[in-house]
Parts: structure tokens; sequence; C-alpha cells
């Protein structure tokens, strides 16, 4: 007689009052899951709450995926903003930040982010890590001690997480065109060679086995960071679990000058000729890129996320994300910085952002948007079985109000264009993930005030600080793009 696995035991439901089904607003949806956190059935025209569903009303949509993130970031919002500089400038001040972290400092900021990103409606964040060990580069005990810190992190605040380990070699490029060591600064970034980094990844990749919630990922910090003997290290790394692999692309025009004179090709080229770019690859900003670029990314499946509140902040410039999309490259989303943190911002801003580099309207639908913000992201972070209200899918889903201020007025069967383009993270009412309810009425409901802990934890990192990221802690101004072009 055959033997047939038991169907998991039901879990909760909730019925959507409007939820993005299929494409399309659909109205009275009741979302059935099971207890393996899965949805279960998604029944439409259902007219009123049954008494055993949860009723959510608003607009039920995917959970968002925010598929580029530096928590310990956050701390900057505010004191970045001060003053003028480039890009180059601002690092001076994430630097400093930097210096400050330790496993419980990070944990106690990255828990109040990761909650702050349920508040936002995301339900899963791809962390680009690489503060790995402690200042000076001294390896923790416990070598994956800041990673482990993290992914606690995302379990308090209900989100799932996907931990990007990240390789940073170099120091960047010296004047000579040949890359420089790490400086003192730089050390607690680096495993020093690309086969240190990679024992170190797999350790932390075989001890998230048991996490549910979590998975690991590779990433090359840049082109800068990592010296292209190094590449193949971590693209072979990443091809051997099927990990999702990102890398810093082509952020700043002197990235691409530096690479030119070390290796006489584009950091794209570089990338795709020691086997980086692929469809389990994800660039990170790509801004300034050449047509031939734009073909090998598109032509290759490589993704590209970008993070459009993080580059108008640091005056990166705008992507050719048409140009990309156009060639074949899947587009995702990311706060990045956090300089601002709501995923409908960055839907809205790389349409947006378009429209006055183009001046043109219209280069990407709410759906469109919606799915870089949903299901590209999921993927990109390696969690393709997300992204989408179906049976079978993940069960992470948010809930838009339709009733504010901001988002009164359109008919429900607009929801996903008011969500887009009106609404913000503090319209979200609710974040349901793997069918358990984190935010419930705008509420967190385990870590209840997250305002408060955010202030801590960013009291706690920054401490006594000049306030002019233009400047050093000496008063002496920081280095010009033209003077120092490591990251």
């Amino acid at each position: 007689m055959p033997v047939t696995a038991e169907a998991p035991a039901p879990g909760p439901a909730y019925w959507c009052e409007h939820a993005h089904v299929d494409g399309r607003v659909r109205h009275g949806v009741l979302v059935e899951t099971s207890a393996d956190g899965r949805i279960a059935a998604v029944r439409t025209g259902v007219g009123a709450p049954p008494p055993v569903a949860e009723p959510l009303r608003g607009l039920t949509l995917p959970g968002l995926a925010n598929a580029h993130s530096h928590a310990f970031h956050r701390a900057l919002r505010g004191t970045a903003q001060l003053g003028s500089g480039t890009f180059w400038t601002w690092r001076e001040t994430m630097y400093r930040a930097a210096e400050r972290l330790t496993p419980d400092a990070y944990f106690a900021l990255a828990r109040a982010v990761y909650a702050e990103m349920a508040l936002a409606g995301i339900t899963c964040v791809g962390e680009f890590h690489y503060v790995h060990h402690a200042p000076g580069g001294e390896r923790y005990a416990d070598p994956n001690a800041m990673g482990d810190a993290l992914v606690a992190a995302a379990a308090d605040a209900g989100i799932r997480i996907t931990l990007l380990d990240t390789a940073y070699l170099s120091g960047g490029f010296a004047p000579s065109g040949e890359h420089a060591p790490p400086d003192a600064r730089q050390a607690r970034f680096s495993d020093g060679t690309g086969e240190a980094w990679a024992e170190r990844a797999a350790a932390l990749h075989d001890g998230l086995a048991g996490a549910p919630h979590a998975r690991a990922g590779a990433a090359v910090h840049s082109v800068r960071a990592v010296p292209a003997r190094e590449l193949g290290t971590v693209a072979a790394w990443a091809g051997q679990r099927s990990a999702p692999l990102h890398v810093h692309l082509s952020e700043q025009p002197a990235e691409n000058e530096a690479c030119a004179r070390a290796y006489g090709v584009t950091p794209a080229r570089l990338l795709a000729d020691h086997g980086v770019l692929g469809p389990r690859t994800t660039a990170v900003h790509a801004t300034h890129l050449t047509d031939a670029d734009i073909r090998l990314l598109g032509g290759s499946g490589t993704g590209v996320c970008m993070c459009p509140t993080t580059e108008r902040d640091l005056a990166d410039g705008i992507g050719p994300a048409p140009a990309l999309a156009a060639a074949g490259s899947p587009l995702c989303l990311g706060s990045d910085s956090h300089a601002v943190l709501d995923l409908w911002e960055e839907a809205r801003a790389m349409e947006l952002n378009e429209r006055l580099r183009s001046r043109t309207r219209g280069h990407w639908t709410a759906q469109q948007l919606l799915c870089a913000a949903t299901e590209h992201g999921h993927a990109a972070l390696g969690w393709p079985e997300a992204g989408s209200l179906e049976p079978g899918r993940l069960a992470d889903f948010t809930t838009v109000a339709l009733d504010s201020v901001r988002t009164a007025g359109p008919a429900a069967e607009l929801g996903a264009e008011t969500a887009v383009f009106a609404a913000t993270a503090a319209d979200v009412r609710h974040t349901v993930v793997g069918g358990r309810h984190v935010v419930r009425d705008g509420a967190h409901r385990t870590v209840p005030d997250a305002a408060r802990e955010l202030a801590a934890a960013v009291a706690e990192l920054t401490g006594a600080r000049n306030p002019d990221p233009d400047r050093d802690r000496d008063g002496d101004r920081a280095p010009t793009e033209q003077e120092d072009t490591r990251r």
C-alpha cells in the first residue's frame, strides 16, 4: 500500500478586505495557512471574515523583500545629512560607526532596524555583511559572532534574512594601480585571503542549517575590495552551494576609472571574466555602466538591485534601470544605508527618478514595481518560494491601509497604484511572516517600542562624535574622490 505524506496541520487564517492576487486586486480574500508557515489555500469572494479568521483591513500584498541592507548604516541617519561632500566623505562617517560595533551592540541595533523593517511591511532582508572581526582585525572566539548577531536579531524581529557574507580583502586601488592592503579601519572587514574568507563563510553557512528564517549567501564587496585573482574563489563558493551572490558594481565613476587603470577593463567586464555574473548574481547599484556593461549583465541574466534613496542621498547618480530591464536583468530594490527605510519609496523613486532623467512618464507600471519589491527581491535573496499570494508559497504578506490621509480616495481596484505611488511605511497595518502575525494594527508584537530601542542602540554606537561628516575626528577635511577611491 503506498505511503503518502501527511498534510501539514492547519495554521492561522486571515481574511483580507482586499488582496493583490494573480496580478489584480480582489475583494474578500481568505488566506489559509499551514503549520509549516506556507499558504494552504487562497479563496476569493468571501464577503465577511469567518469566525476563525483574523481580519486584515486594507490591501494585502506579498511581503516586501529588502534586497540590500547594511544594518549599521541606520546609525548614520540624520548625521550623514549634515554638510555637503560626496560618497567618499560620507564614507568617513560610516567608518567611525563601524569602529564601535561589537556583537552585542550590533545585535541591539539590528534587532531594532529589522523591527523597523517589519513595521514597513518588509518580510525578508538581504544583509550585505562585511564587519566580520574585532577592531584591528583580530578574530572573535567565534569567528562568525557578528554574523550570528544579525541572524539572531532577524529572528527576534520576526523577519527572514539572507546573510550575504561579504569578501573584503583589499583596501582599494593604490595610485600604482595595485591593490592596497586594508587600512586600520578596514582591517576588521578582511579575512586576509579568499581561502580564509571561504573557510569562515562555510562555517556560517553550515551553522544556519537549523535556522528556518535564515539562509546564507556570498558577496564580493566590490572590485576595489576583492582583487581579480580572488573573485573566482568567491564565485565558486556560491556556485557550489547554489547560493545567492551579490556585488557592489560601478557605484562611482572613480571605481570604474581605477579598475580601468589596474586591469584595462570595466568592473562589469572584470566580473564576467572571472565567473561572477549569472542568474544567481545580483549587482547592486550598477549606476555608471557602459552599453557593453548593460549587455553583459542582461545577457547573463544577472539581476540588479537599485537603491534609489541611498543613491540620491549620496549623490551617486541615476542608474540605467530601463536599459538593464530591457537587456534581461531582473530588477529588485534595497534601502541600503537606510537614510529612508521605506520600500514603497524605493519602488516609486525608481520610476520617478527616470521621469526626471528622461522627461517622460510611465517606464514601469505599479504592478512591475510591486514585482521588483516582492517576487524579484525574494528570488535575488534565495527565497524563490516567497513573493506572491499562492498556495504552496511562504505565508509572508503585508497589509497597507487604504483609509489614511495618503491613501484615501482612490477606488480599491487601484490599490496597487495607491500603495506604490502614494503609501509610505507608516501606512502598513499588518505584517505576517510564515503565517505568524508579526505586526498587528501598526504595532510590532515582539519589539513593542522599536523607536526607543533604535534611539538607545544608535546612541550607544555613535557616542560623542563630530557632527560634520566632511571632517574627520581631528577636524581635518576627509579625502576627496580624487584623493581616495577606497571604501
